[in-house]
């Protein structure tokens, strides 16, 4: 082969190589700071924080008891309540996220409630850290009973009546 040609291919594979080493290295960046430029802390965004009057049904549990609120009950937004409608809750850093939560141990996109037949389930999206269910690591669409705690790094949630 020609040396012209392998040069070419040297410096192609090079540039090729940077584009890769700075698309990680913005992804990284992006993940870890999403939280430190947002200045708030919850976000209610469509139809989640409406109110039960004007028209979003809760999804039903099993037991015959609805879920009707998701409660902070532990980390820096411990207390916050969001009224449960039909529109699926984003949890992470990322300032598009249903609840923004600023903890360390959360990724941008971490996880999401979603209700499905009459009953929410969490999914974990491919979180660093993990998503729990009480002591057990979700994996999958996992449903989730009143009063059990969804754990994400120091922060934890619960469903209510």
């Amino acid at each position: 082969m020609p040396e012209l040609v392998i040069t070419v291919a040297r410096f192609g594979f090079l540039i090729l190589l940077w584009i890769f080493v700075f698309t990680v290295v913005g992804v990284i960046r992006r993940d870890l700071f999403a939280g430190a430029r947002s200045g708030r802390l919850v976000a209610a965004p469509r139809a989640v924080g409406a109110s039960l009057g004007q028209g979003a049904k809760p999804a039903k549990a099993k037991r015959g008891r609805a879920a009707h609120q998701l409660v902070v009950t532990a980390g820096q937004l411990a207390g916050t309540r969001i009224t449960l409608g039909e529109a699926q809750i984003t949890i992470g850093r990322a300032e598009d996220s249903t609840l923004v939560i600023t903890d360390d141990y959360a990724s941008a996109r971490h996880a999401r409630l979603v209700p499905r037949d009459g009953q929410w389930f969490v999914e974990d999206l491919g979180s660093t850290n993990g998503t729990y269910l009480d002591r057990a690591k979700v994996t999958g669409p996992t449903p989730v009973p009143l009063g059990v705690p969804i754990r994400i790094g120091r922060t934890s949630l619960e469903l209510r009546p």
